[in-house]
């Protein structure tokens, strides 16, 4: 298995997954050619996609597919609400839209799409296994509920949101209105949500985590992984041994690789 974040944050996010023989990409909120060059850095060629997932319909998970869809005519799997509400969706080829509901199988993969809590028409997370391995994708999230905490357990990587500190955001330059958004229960996950979810999670005996969709102006990397370890040790030092942090940009690749 190998897990590439090409983008993460309010800017753009994309992710490149492979298990086995089959290569898939999470979100293009970044532009079609910043895709091509984050998957150059790892050998892979976008046609060679076996297919795009979208979570959500927001411009930063989708600026990129106009141009990777009349270029490359990969397969897109979203929700039909989701697609029928991008921005973009009249550029959009619609012989490459494949509805997406509950799981499919895409080559040697088994993908589930489980709903998350954000101010989006339809919005999901992503949960992808191959024999007995496990990699989720759940960002944009207001609060964790539990069908996703179902969703997220056993997994063997997790590209998971840890998008602000609270008192950052509380006593930042953001006007009142998008505070209240983003604290919301269709917002936005803060460090300390994500620390305790991970420390309750049922876990396998190690867990990869990249802490993703930091907020630029309302959080800071070494904050979020300070924080989010921090409450690992104080729940269970065993707990916190079983798990690696890796943080995510907006503007670099973070990977991890596992060969089999």
């Amino acid at each position: 298995m190998e897990i590439h974040v090409l983008a993460s944050g309010s800017t753009g996010n994309a992710t490149y997954i492979r298990m086995g023989d089959t290569r898939l990409l999470v979100d293009a909120g970044i532009s079609a050619r910043r895709i091509k060059l984050g998957l150059a850095e790892v050998g892979v060629a976008p046609e060679n996609l076996d297919g795009i997932f979208i979570t959500h319909e927001h411009r930063d998970h989708v600026a990129g597919l106009v141009t990777l869809l009349k270029k490359y005519r990969l397969p897109l799997y979203t929700r039909p609400a989701t697609w029928e509400s991008m921005y973009c969706r009249d550029q959009l080829p619609a012989e490459c839209f494949r509805p997406l509901e509950l799981s499919l199988e895409i080559g040697s993969v088994i993908a589930e799409a489980f709903s998350i809590s954000h101010d989006a028409a339809d919005p999901v997370g992503f949960s992808f296994c191959r024999r007995d391995m496990k990699c989720c994708v759940a960002t944009d999230m207001g609060f964790i509920t539990e069908s996703v905490k179902k969703a997220l357990a056993h997994s063997d990587v997790l590209v998971l949101e840890s998008n602000h500190d609270v008192d950052m955001l509380n006593n930042g330059e953001y006007p009142w209105y998008l505070k209240k958004r983003i604290l919301s229960n269709r917002g936005h996950l803060a460090n300390t949500d994500t620390g305790w979810m991970l420390a309750r999670l049922p876990k396998k005996q190690r867990t990869e985590v990249f802490l993703a969709h930091l907020s630029k102006e309302n959080n800071r990397p070494e904050l979020a992984r300070a924080t989010v370890q921090n409450i690992l040790n104080e729940h269970d030092c065993r707990q916190a041994a079983s798990i690696t942090l890796h943080l995510t940009h907006p503007d670099r690749r973070a990977g991890w690789i596992r060969e089999s």
